[in-house]
């Protein structure tokens, strides 16, 4: 996530689409693009499994608690897209443009989920793979502005821009009903993480569902049948490679979400069998203040932008920027370095007091 927000920030002058552009994109910014690809299905099934864990933990009744968690959580995320968020973006106030990303989405995801828990599991589970994997039988609807089904729609499935006035468009980058059906099934995946739980039992589960995505992506995929846009064969074996895995990203298309979500449960698996590894340490730091990671990162970068183009001017154009994909990875590098020990600090102090409610939300 760092990486792709870096690119976004530092490589603006190169760039990409979605699906990307294979004529058009080199191969080390293909596959940095591709990389962070992992990141928002992974993040949204999670959520769905910490809200089951969340309602584990409570008292009383456990689907209860974590609906009612959902309901507020979700609600935080979506007035925090809004404003800190799409500030540190833009630092435009007031805003003229305001776009609705990957925050916005598990925020409503997390609404929905807290209705949609009461369901019993195999319902949910049954719920949560139509929407993922059935929602691109929907992708010729289109509803033009002005059409009632407009808004509600380039909400749901249709990315598209929504005019709010004169002044202000809000583009609804992260369309919401498959990211519905994978927090669906996060939180259907919750009772493999529970304290006490069989953790070679839950390995074997990860192992299976990470290995049947995988294998379910490359088939549908290599013969065109359903889920995304076809492939092409290319020049050159590798340009036949980035072809068979560009993806849509917004919506996920099915195969989007096999593919990460495939290499994602597998790479769960490998960080629960050495749970205790060194190598693992500075990510369970992360993750103990994600959220404070993400919006922190986010106005580092901003101010790191301006002061580069208030001191070298833009050396791209009309934009500041590095010059090769090699230098996006090692500022992340240096960045994550930099971002370490305030968010270590912040972890901590969230450990120690777990008495403060508002906390939970960071």
């Amino acid at each position: 996530m760092l990486l792709d927000h870096v690119r976004e920030t530092f490589f603006v002058h190169h760039q990409v689409a979605d699906p990307m552009v294979i004529a058009e994109t080199s191969p080390g910014l293909f596959f940095t693009r591709l990389s962070s690809h992992l990141c928002a299905p992974v993040f949204v099934l999670l959520a769905g499994v910490s809200a089951f864990l969340y309602g584990n933990r409570a008292a009383g009744d456990a689907r209860a608690a974590a609906s009612a968690f959902l309901l507020k959580r979700g609600a935080f995320l979506v007035l925090l897209e809004i404003t800190v968020i799409n500030f540190a973006w833009t630092f435009a106030f007031p805003p003229t443009r305001v776009f609705l990303q990957v925050i916005w989405v598990i925020g409503l995801s997390m609404i929905a989920l807290a209705g949609l828990l009461w369901l019993p599991r195999r319902v949910l589970i049954a719920v949560g793979i139509a929407l993922a994997a059935g929602h691109a039988l929907l992708d010729g609807l289109h509803f033009p502005a002005g059409h009632a089904m407009h808004v509600p729609w380039a909400v749901l499935h249709d990315r598209g821009w929504i005019q709010v006035s004169e002044a202000l468009g809000v583009r609804t980058s992260y369309p919401l009903l498959p990211w519905i059906g994978v927090i669906a099934l996060g939180y259907a995946a919750g009772p493999w993480f529970s304290p006490g739980a069989d953790a070679v039992g839950r390995q074997r589960r990860l192992l299976a569902w990470g290995v049947g995505l995988l294998a379910g992506f490359v088939l549908l995929r290599a013969v065109d049948a359903y889920g995304d846009k076809p492939w092409a064969a290319g020049d050159t074996v590798l340009a036949t490679a980035m072809s068979f895995v560009n993806l849509t990203k917004y919506p996920p298309s099915p195969l989007f979400i096999a593919l990460t979500l495939g290499v994602g449960l597998l790479v769960l698996r490998a960080f629960d069998r050495r749970p205790d590894a060194v190598s693992l340490r500075p990510l369970t730091v992360f993750g103990g203040a994600a959220m404070a990671f993400y919006v922190l990162h986010l106005y580092v970068l901003k101010v790191l932008y301006l002061g580069a183009r208030a001191i070298w001017g833009d050396n791209q154009g009309a934009s500041f920027g590095f010059d090769t994909v090699w230098s996006l990875w090692s500022r992340t590098a240096v960045l994550a370095v930099v971002l370490y020990p305030p968010i270590r600090a912040f972890a901590a102090f969230k450990a120690r007091r777990r008495d403060l409610a508002w906390l939970k939300y960071l």
